[in-house]
C-alpha cells in the first residue's frame, strides 16, 4: 500500500528524526576523547630497575586488546628538569612489553619516581614511587594490574617474575663423579652440547673442543683432525678472539649445519660487549676456525657489563614450538616459521648472565635476525641453556651464584616459556662454578636414568668435567 504525506507531515518527521539523532551525535563527539584516553589507560608502568647489572630502566606494558602507538610519550623521574622521549614509530602490542634504558636522560635513585606522560608532556598516564632501590626489580604482580613488589629477577621486555615453584631435590642420582683426566682443560671450560658420541665444549679463552668417550664413562679430547688441544676460534675473516660461552647445534648436526657458539665480547677488546652468535664449519683439519657467519645481537639487547653477556645458547626446532603454541612477541600472534624464510629451521635461545633473562631469535641465513621471545628464568643469572626434545623442556642452569640451581621451563597456555620446576644441584656435588650442562639423548636411558654432564669453569680439584644422572 502506498502512503502519501503532506509537506507539513514530512517536515514534522524530519524534525522528529533530527531531535532523536542529535543526542546520539553529541554523545559520539564526547566519546571520541574518551576512546583515546582508554587506549592510554591500557599502558602501564610495569617494571622499574634502579640498580644492579643493567642500566636504569622503565618498562611499559599494554594490558589492552589493541596495539597502542606511544611515539613521543614522555618518561620522567621525580624531577621535571629531565625527560626521556620515546622514539617515533614505537608501538606496544596487546599484552606486549617495552623497556626503555633511561640512564642517559636521568638516573633513578633509591627514593624516586617513574612517571609516564602523553606526548604533550603534561597529561599523566601512570606513575610509581618507591623509597628504596630495586632489589633487583620493582615489578607489578600481576602484569599491568597488580601492586608493585620487589622481585629477585629482572624481566625487562618480558612477563614479570611473580613467584616460582619451591626448589626440590635433584631428579636423578645424588652421586656425581669426575668425567675427565686431571688438568686436561684448565680453567674457563664453559658451554657443553652432546651430539651422540661427541661432546662439544666451548672455552672462554677462545677455543672449541671436540670430545670423544674415554672408555670409562667420561670424555677426552679427540686427537684427530687438529682437535687435540681444541681449535682456536676467530670472528669472520680470522679477526679477534671470541669470549665464547655457550655451544649448540641445529637439527642438521655439526657436519651439515655447523657448530654455533655464543660470545659476549672479543677478548682483544675486553671492555666492549659484542653479544653475538657465531657459526663454524668444523669439517676441516686445521687447528683454528674462523666463523662463517656472525649475528651480532648487541644493539637489540639491554646494555650489560662486557663480562656479563651471552652465556648459554640452545636451538629449538620450529616443530616443537608450533606444537606447543609458542607466541611470537614480534607479532603478538602464534609463531609462524613461514614468515621468516630460510632460518635454520628453528629458534635460537640465548641466556644473559647479568639478568637471568632468555631471548629467542630467528637467525636468517642471509644474516638478519628477529627477536621472537623474551622471558626470565627467575634466577639472578643464567649460565647454560639446554633444550630436551624428549620432554619439550628448556633447562636453565645457574652456577655457584645460585648454589647450582637448575630450572625447567615449558611453553604455557599463553604461549610463553614459564618455569615448571626448580631443582637443587645433586647432593653429592659441591657448589662448583658450573657454567656448562648437557643431557644425553633418550637412547642412553638405562634403568630410567640417563647421563648428564657439567663443566666447571674454575677447574676445581683439577677437574673441569663431572658426570651425574637424571630421570628419563
Amino acid at each position: 500500500m502506498t502512503v502519501f504525506r503532506t509537506f507539513r507531515q514530512q517536515r514534522s518527521i524530519r524534525l522528529f528524526l533530527a531531535a532523536a539523532v542529535a543526542p546520539v551525535l553529541a554523545a559520539a563527539v564526547v566519546a571520541a576523547p574518551s576512546a583515546r584516553a582508554a587506549a592510554s589507560d591500557d599502558i602501564r608502568i610495569n617494571e622499574v630497575v634502579s640498580t644492579g647489572n643493567v642500566n636504569d630502566s622503565i618498562e611499559l606494558y599494554n594490558k589492552g586488546a589493541a596495539a597502542v602507538d606511544v611515539s613521543g610519550w614522555i618518561l620522567k623521574d621525580n624531577n621535571n628538569s629531565s625527560k626521556f622521549k620515546i622514539a617515533a614509530g614505537t608501538t606496544i602490542l596487546p599484552g606486549g612489553f617495552k623497556a626503555f634504558d633511561v640512564h642517559g636522560s636521568f638516573g633513578l635513585g633509591s627514593s624516586d619516581s617513574a612517571r609516564l606522560y602523553l606526548a604533550d608532556g603534561s597529561t599523566l598516564v601512570d606513575s610509581f614511587t618507591w623509597t628504596q632501590h630495586s632489589n633487583v626489580s620493582w615489578s607489578r604482580c600481576s602484569d599491568g594490574t597488580g601492586a608493585f613488589k620487589q622481585s629477585a629477577a629482572v624481566s625487562l621486555d618480558a612477563p614479570n617474575v611473580c613467584g616460582a615453584p619451591a626448589a626440590v631435590a635433584w631428579p636423578g642420582g645424588s652421586a656425581v663423579s669426575t668425567a675427565d683426566a686431571a688438568n686436561v682443560f684448565g680453567t674457563d671450560l664453559s658451554g657443553l652440547y652432546q651430539e651422540g658420541s661427541v661432546l662439544w665444549g666451548a672455552q672462554n679463552s677462545g677455543s672449541l673442543w671436540r670430545l670423544v668417550p674415554n672408555g670409562s664413562g667420561g670424555w677426552t679430547p679427540d686427537t684427530a683432525n687438529g682437535w687435540g688441544a681444541g681449535k682456536a676460534l676467530h670472528f669472520p675473516g680470522g679477526s679477534g678472539t671470541p669470549d665464547d660461552e655457550g655451544v649448540t647445534l641445529t637439527g642438521s648436526g655439526s657436519v651439515s649445519g655447523g657448530v654455533f657458539v655464543s660470545t659476549e665480547r672479543d677478548a682483544n677488546a675486553s671492555g666492549t660487549s659484542r653479544l653475538s652468535v657465531l657459526r663454524y664449519d668444523v669439517t676441516g683439519s686445521g687447528t683454528s676456525l674462523s666463523a662463517t657467519r656472525e649475528w651480532n645481537l648487541t644493539s637489540d639487547l639491554p646494555a650489560v657489563d662486557s663480562n656479563l653477556g651471552l652465556e648459554g645458547i640452545t636451538w629449538v626446532p620450529d616443530s616443537a614450538l608450533t606444537a606447543g603454541g609458542f607466541k611470537d612477541v614480534s607479532t603478538g600472534a602464534a609463531y609462524d616459521p613461514a614468515r621468516y624464510g630460510a632460518h635454520t629451521g628453528g629458534v635460537f635461545f640465548v641466556g644473559v648472565e647479568a639478568t637471568g633473562m632468555v631471548y629467542g631469535y630467528v637467525l636468517l641465513e642471509a644474516g638478519g635476525f628477529t627477536r621472537v621471545a623474551a622471558f626470565s628464568t627467575g634466577m639472578p643469572a643464567v649460565m647454560e641453556l639446554q633444550f630436551e626434545p624428549q620432554t619439550s623442556r628448556l633447562w636453565a642452569v645457574c652456577d655457584n651464584t645460585c648454589s647450582g640451581q637448575h630450572r625447567t621451563l615449558r611453553i604455557d597456555a599463553t604461549g610463553v616459556f614459564g618455569v615448571t620446576a626448580v631443582y637443587n644441584r645433586p647432593s653429592g656435588m659441591s657448589n662448583y662454578n658450573n657454567e656448562g650442562f648437557s643431557l644425553a639423548g633418550a637412547d642412553q636411558c638405562v634403568g630410567g636414568t640417563k647421563p648428564v654432564y657439567w663443566s666447571d669453569d674454575s677447574n676445581d680439584g683439577s677437574h673441569a668435567l663431572r658426570k651425574g644422572t637424571v630421570n628419563c
